[in-house]
């Protein structure tokens, strides 16, 4: 028997990392019969497990898609990102489920909402080499000349600026495509954003960190991968847990160090994502703030409240 398609609003659900995303997109997905799809640029990875923090067990018997899709080493990016969840999304609708993106990654989640369509944007070896030598701030300066397409969240080391300014040049330079990218056909869609203090949000953030150092699994995953082959410069180029525990794997700094450090640049990050939402909320999506700490059947009652909305 052929299942009738889905023709609803995709749900997304987002917020800041360590809020809770991927627990409340199951129990979301569970009461609305659906599947998620994923919109975190490092889960993408395949052995990037601890640092990333899948959490994988949580989703139970719930399909989920864009997880482990790329080997560590891989750099995954925005064209193929909004390639596969699109083909996800059909898969997902053909078979009557409700699609539920859920992810911290702010550029993936607001590009596939508003339905954009790139090219696929080759190396500019040229522009490469002009670029190697300048700091991750000259880079921020210049990209942040450009059309600001890109997602400061994951613009954190000079390798992720200089490929973002890479396909700026190739959009100024192949101007019909560039049409194309920044003309897409929203998709209709129900934003759930996972309200979160400021406070609270630091000290899971910490909590979550001492963790994963007390138990060491995050240092002997990126162990690991460089034993494996992974490129030490490719897994700096990650950015967040990646850059900090590779750069002390290799002794470029102490473990004290190493956790000041990345507990600074986390914080940041967060930040940083927080800034892009409202940056969302500006550019003319609506994000429906939830408490973080509601109860699964308040949270999950409110979500279909607000669905009703959107459907009617």
């Amino acid at each position: 028997m052929i299942e009738q398609r889905y023709t609803g609003p995709v749900i997304a659900i987002v917020g800041p990392t360590a809020c809770g995303k991927t627990k409340r997109g199951v129990e979301v997905a569970r009461h609305f019969h659906g599947e998620i799809v994923s919109a975190d640029s490092r889960q993408v990875y395949r052995g990037m497990d601890v640092g990333t923090g899948k959490d994988l067990g949580d989703y139970g018997d719930v399909p989920y898609h864009l997880i482990d899709v790329a080997p560590a080493g891989y750099k995954y990016n925005l064209y193929e990102y909004l390639r596969d969840s699109r083909k996800a999304l059909d898969e997902i609708c053909s078979r009557g489920k409700t699609p539920i993106i859920v992810g911290g990654t702010g550029l993936y989640v607001e590009s596939l909402l508003k339905g954009m369509v790139l090219p696929e944007v080759p190396e500019n070896v040229d522009l490469r080499n002009s670029l190697k030598d300048k700091s991750l701030e000259e880079l921020t300066a210049i990209l942040s000349e450009t059309k600001q397409l890109h997602n400061t969240t994951d613009v954190d080391t000079p390798q992720r600026a200089i490929r973002a300014i890479e396909i700026e040049r190739y959009y100024e330079e192949h101007p019909d495509e560039a049409v194309a990218a920044h003309n897409p056909s929203p998709l209709s869609s129900l934003i759930i954003g996972i309200d979160i203090p400021r406070e609270e949000r630091r000290r899971l953030i910490t909590e979550r960190m001492r963790r994963r150092f007390d138990s060491e699994d995050m240092l002997a995953e990126v162990r690991s991968l460089i034993e494996s082959g992974v490129d030490p410069e490719t897994l700096i180029y990650y950015g967040l847990e990646y850059k900090y525990l590779t750069r002390h794997v290799l002794g470029l700094i102490t473990k004290a160090e190493m956790e000041r450090e990345l507990e600074i640049a986390i914080h940041q990050f967060a930040k940083r994502q927080m800034t892009w939402f409202r940056g969302m909320e500006r550019r003319g999506f609506t994000i429906n703030w939830l408490p973080w700490d509601l109860p699964s059947d308040e949270f999950v009652g409110a979500v279909e409240k607000l669905l009703e909305n959107v459907t009617h």
